[in-house]
């Protein structure tokens, strides 16, 4: 209950009941403690003469698993001693990485989870999350179903492999990416790691150096497509909501192709997001509104040219579509007339073969671009735009002539180079400042350190910090709150309501600086994600989406409400509690209880 009596499912206070004793209990990474465990928890748990007897607590422990942790050799070799302590102690684990986030974000997520993943198969040394191959449809249910009971599951990531993280096609070793994410709605927003479901649908993969590759450990084919590989996606789906009617599923880094249909396909009926198409389109909205707030304009103002119209440049246009039609009570097709997109082919027009169905959206009419330039500046020219986005991966496709363009009609031009890795960036910051004497307001796709130049008064040196346009400061918080007030779907409202809610604690928002980024680091990433949540909850509330009850409606006391269910990396007393009375989470988890079962026969 929270102060005021209200009820709390997924409260994380008072003793964890645990049937495991013994080396088992040692061996189990949610209830392992290591040397923090208390001496009558090493009596009544079996562990006297299996652990030093120096008690030490989690703060010893920290310092010692940074210390191992700093002693790798590389990225990637940080990244494999953070697997393995994950296997070891989950508490430690999540607390050595809440502690040193900042530092060590990109060492479990972008770059170097990208280079676990394309080594998946050669690092392998135990297998974590569900394994579904779409030659075994008919095991899909049975399969799923050996992970836990219904009321076990809040959060479901999943994934096809097909597009991993800017790397492309990697086959079943695409489990990492699902668990990674995972981790990160723990580490960034308090998800209970024991209450997730990681999962990989191998189709199969046209990457030849894994197909070629003797030890890859995944479907040995090229991918298969079609109707049945839709009826895999379908199965899985109406499996999932089956077996665990109350979890949140996230689609992750699915190819181009699939991406969207399959969320435009499932979003009108269970919970679920997209973070390639939704995840990216929130956050650079927050960007693009915070700045907007700072240049005085309002969302109706804005004039956007999106440069890259896949995935993500596409998903990022529909975020802002929506929030125009939202905010504007106009029709999400006069929206989209604020927005442009260009791509290979230059503008894209209705007569541009190939325009994907999410494309057409934003297709111009033939007839106002016939007999004019067609490329990137010429449109700058053309539609006078105060927004302009990079998601193309095509390095210095913003150069000086295009930016100062863009400058000579808007005082404050607001330019997104987001693509990844920082070799593909469109621009960099220090230019794209120069060119516009420090008037450009600027986020990125990857971090970038503050810029430097003499763009104060009488040419003072001033020193402008550069926001990092990071999923992860939006899509946890989104889960966190669909999962805390149940949410029958995520609808556009509760996306705009999460985006205004990262975008006002912005620092230039908040410090009202316009030196200052433009979003919130991922440093302050769990009050973010509390933020999130409530405006989430709130949009449910008040779209009848929301099904659990009691849901507080002060500000405040709302707040309360989330943190106290947001699952925190501390140990928490053990309960012994005998193996027959045991709940699934007691017993390890449902995979284990057969063993345990067995044992005690």
């Amino acid at each position: 209950m929270t102060k005021s009596g209200r009820n709390l499912p997924l409260s994380t206070q008072g003793p964890l009941e645990c049937a495991l004793r013994g080396t088992v209990l040692l061996n189990h990474p949610y209830f392992n403690k290591g040397s923090a465990f208390s001496s009558e928890e090493r009596r009544d748990f079996g562990l006297s003469g299996l652990l030093p007897p120096s008690i030490q607590t989690l703060e010893q422990q920290v310092k010692r698993a940074y210390d191992q942790y700093s002693s790798r050799a590389d990225d990637l070799a940080k990244n494999t001693f953070l697997t393995s302590m994950k296997e070891q102690n989950e508490v430690l684990y999540f607390k050595l990485i809440q502690d040193n986030i900042q530092e060590m974000f990109s060492v479990v997520y972008t770059p170097t989870e990208g280079d676990a993943i394309q080594n998946y198969s050669r690092l392998f040394r135990r297998p974590e999350g569900v394994f579904l191959n779409i030659h075994d449809v008919d095991r899909v249910r049975h399969d799923l179903s050996k992970w836990a009971t219904a009321d076990d599951i809040d959060y479901i990531v999943v994934t096809d492999g097909e597009e991993i993280l800017g790397i492309g096609d990697q086959g079943c070793g695409g489990i990492l990416i699902s668990i990674a994410k995972l981790v990160l709605t723990t580490v960034c927003a308090g998800i209970h790691p024991n209450r997730v479901l990681p999962v990989i649908l191998d189709c199969g993969t046209d990457n030849e150096e894994l197909l070629k590759d003797p030890l890859y450990l995944g479907l040995r084919e090229k991918r298969v497509r079609g109707e049945q590989y839709d009826n895999l996606v379908d199965t899985f789906v109406k499996s999932a909501r089956e077996l665990f009617p109350k979890a949140y599923i996230h689609f992750e880094d699915f190819g181009l192709y699939n991406a969207r249909r399959i969320l435009d396909k499932y979003r009108p009926e269970i919970p679920c997001f997209n973070d390639d198409v939704q995840g990216t389109g929130c956050v650079t909205l927050a960007a693009i509104m915070a700045a907007l707030r700072v240049s005085n304009l309002a969302l109706g103002d804005l004039r956007m040219v999106i440069f890259g119209a896949g995935t993500a440049g596409v998903g990022i246009a529909d975020q802002v579509r929506d929030a125009i039609s939202t905010e504007g009570g106009i029709s999400k097709e006069e929206a989209a007339k604020q927005i442009w997109l260009v791509d290979k082919p230059g503008i894209l027009t209705a007569e541009v073969e190939h325009l994907s169905g999410a494309q057409k959206g934003y297709a111009k009419a033939e007839d106002e671009w016939k007999g004019k330039e067609r490329n990137l500046l010429s449109v700058i020219q053309e539609a006078k735009p105060n927004v302009l986005v990079g998601t193309s991966t095509v390095p210095k496709a913003f150069t000086e002539d295009i930016v100062r363009a863009m400058a000579s009609h808007v005082e404050r031009p607001i330019i997104l180079p987001l693509s990844n890795p920082t070799r593909l960036h469109e621009a960099v910051p220090a230019d794209l400042l120069a060119w516009t004497n420090g008037k450009a307001l600027v986020a990125t796709g990857s971090p970038f350190d503050p810029v430097r130049g003499p763009w104060g008064a009488d040419g003072e040196q001033i020193e402008i910090s550069i926001a990092e346009c990071n999923n992860s400061v939006v899509f946890p918080g989104i889960g966190l709150g669909s999962v805390l007030c149940q949410a029958q779907r995520v609808t556009d409202k509760m996306l705009v309501a999460a985006v205004n809610g990262v975008a006002e604690l912005g620092p230039a928002i908040q410090d009202k600086d316009a030196t200052a980024p433009l979003l919130p680091g991922v440093g302050a990433v769990r009050d973010v994600s509390v933020r999130v949540a409530r405006k989430v909850i709130q949009a449910a509330v008040e779209e009848g989406q929301a099904t659990e009850k009691e849901i507080p409606t002060d500000d405040e006391e709302l707040d309360e409400w989330i943190r106290e269910q947001m699952w925190d990396a501390k140990y928490r007393p053990l309960k012994y509690v005998d193996i027959e009375d045991a709940s699934p989470q007691a017993k390890g988890d449902m995979r284990v209880v057969g063993s345990l079962e067995g044992k005690k026969n």
